[in-house]
């Protein structure tokens, strides 16, 4: 976080906690090697702007207000959800900008690892079939291509990282190759608060309602964790072509970016096929059930915790719609357009269940994976309680 030209201090910020992929998390370059993961965190890190200008003493105030809000967010959201963190859950972790594209590329190595996996031994399985075809021996892959290759693709996975870590504003980490975690990004709730001009302790707490409500799912539900990691890496095997149909998929993905770029059509209707897409709905109605349960139990808490908080909840709300056109185009490249009408049709999934079968008629949901709501119950809530509730 840059500070302000009158400050006499200019040494990097030692308030904030910066994950380090090469001591608290395993190494993140994994699997076949196709994404250099380490390049691809130091050249994002070295693109992002730090974030807005602050004092020492503000960015020192600031992360002091998270801690505090991290800790002030638990019984609030324990008592609307329903559901507690168990003890000895790791602390809220405050990062920076760069310090969310270490953890985030280390988790993004960790989950893709066995899907880059599987993609390495389909085209070599399909490479030998062709080489014993015509009598030849399959040739190794030379270190230095395979160099090449990491390289290219961990600086395409730089800029995206990038871009995406000047937006975040906390996230629970599933990190699958260590210990899962909540983060807070300092400058970008800053930055957020600044643009909003909101009161800036109500807005913390706000925002950190909705990422312990993460926290609280996650910890308080043992088996959601791995389900969503397995559906995730089971969507990104299938969803990657087979090494024959690489060519045919790329040039159908090209002739329908415009549609995209226009906002016509989503990301995924893109990428996948029509069965893909199934899979792809089932793994968006879970995410749709998570951020709108955050969201609603944000709101939940209400003034008596949070003053402001229907202005704060109208301001983000407008906020959410008036990103400029390069904005809105980077979004509908990388699928956050659909991402905003999860907490959308989340949010309105929850509040229907709980006006129908209360709270805890609600936390059904949390039973098994068999409970969680289908594709077409998100959208018709009544669906999922009578099959769960009869």
């Amino acid at each position: 976080m840059t500070q302000t030209p009158g400050t006499t201090d200019d040494a990097p910020d030692p308030t904030t906690d910066r994950p380090d992929p090469t001591t608290d998390r395993p190494d993140p370059l994994r699997g076949s090697g196709l994404v250099d993961w380490r390049l691809a965190a130091t050249a994002a890190s070295r693109l992002v702007p730090p974030g807005p200008r602050a004092a020492r003493g503000e960015v020192e105030g600031l992360v002091a207000e998270l801690r505090t809000a991290a800790g002030r967010a638990v019984q609030p959201v324990a008592e609307t959800a329903r559901m507690e963190t168990p003890p000895g859950t790791p602390p809220a972790m405050i990062v920076d900008r760069p310090g969310w594209i270490r953890a985030n590329a280390a988790s993004m190595g960790a989950m893709l690892g066995p899907v880059l996996d599987d993609v390495v031994a389909k085209k070599r399985e399909a490479d030998r079939a062709r080489a014993q075809a015509r009598g030849k021996e399959l040739p190794e892959l030379g270190a230095t291509a395979q160099r090449v290759g990491s390289t290219i693709t961990g600086t395409e996975v730089a800029g995206m990282l990038s871009w995406v870590s000047t937006k975040v504003l906390g996230q629970y980490d599933l990190a699958p190759q260590g210990t899962p975690r909540l983060m807070f990004v300092a400058p970008n709730i800053l930055h957020a608060e600044r643009e909003l001009d909101v009161d800036p302790t109500d807005f913390r707490l706000w925002v950190a309602m909705h990422e312990e409500t993460h926290r609280v799912q996650f910890t308080a539900v043992p088996w959601l964790r791995e389900h969503v990691i397995a559906q995730a890496r089971a969507v990104g095997t299938q969803i990657l072509p087979e090494p024959d149909q690489m060519s045919q998929r790329l040039l159908d993905i090209v002739s329908q970016l415009p549609g995209v770029l226009r906002g016509e059509t989503d990301i995924t209707q893109v990428v996948a096929t029509p069965e893909q897409r199934a899979q792809l709905a089932e793994v968006t109605a879970v995410m749709s059930l998570l951020e709108g349960h955050a969201d609603v139990v944000m709101d939940e808490v209400g003034p008596q915790v949070i003053p402001s908080v229907a202005e704060i909840r109208r301001r983000f709300t407008e906020r959410r719609k008036g990103a400029g056109n390069v904005d809105k185009i980077l979004r509908r490249l990388l699928g956050m357009e659909a991402k905003m009408r999860q907490y959308r049709d989340g949010a309105v999934f929850v509040r229907a269940v709980v006006d129908r079968v209360g709270v805890d008629g609600f936390n059904a949901v949390w039973t098994s994976p068999e409970t969680l709501p289908r594709p077409t119950e998100i959208t018709d809530p009544q669906t999922w309680v009578a099959r769960v509730h009869g």
